[in-house]
């Protein structure tokens, strides 16, 4: 099953255990631990991530986006599901099964 066919603006999602992310010239980056792979997250990307801090839906996050970069709503909601597919591609969010 693809995820985007999962995917929503209610969907809530979940950082997995594993990754440590520090902050480097305005820029967020990631070590997986598991994988030992280094993620640039970017400015939006970190923003996105910082989000995820506690189990969070996409809308949530969109809003976050928006508000932060000052974007419409719609490029918003597209940079913001690109990046999630990203994440949960890598194996690095998980969508909440309690959602």
């Amino acid at each position: 099953m693809n995820t985007a066919d999962v995917l929503s603006l209610q969907t809530v999602l979940v950082k997995r255990p594993g990754n440590i992310a520090s902050d480097m010239d305005g820029e967020k980056v990631m070590l997986n631990v598991k994988n030992g792979k280094y993620y640039n997250l970017g400015e939006v990307g970190g923003e996105i991530w910082s989000a995820l801090d506690e189990p969070v839906s996409i809308n949530r996050i969109v809003q976050v986006i928006q508000e932060t970069f000052d974007v419409p709503a719609e490029t918003a909601e597209q940079d913001v599901f690109e990046f999630v597919q990203s994440l949960l591609a890598e194996d690095l969010v998980a969508i909440d099964s309690g959602s």
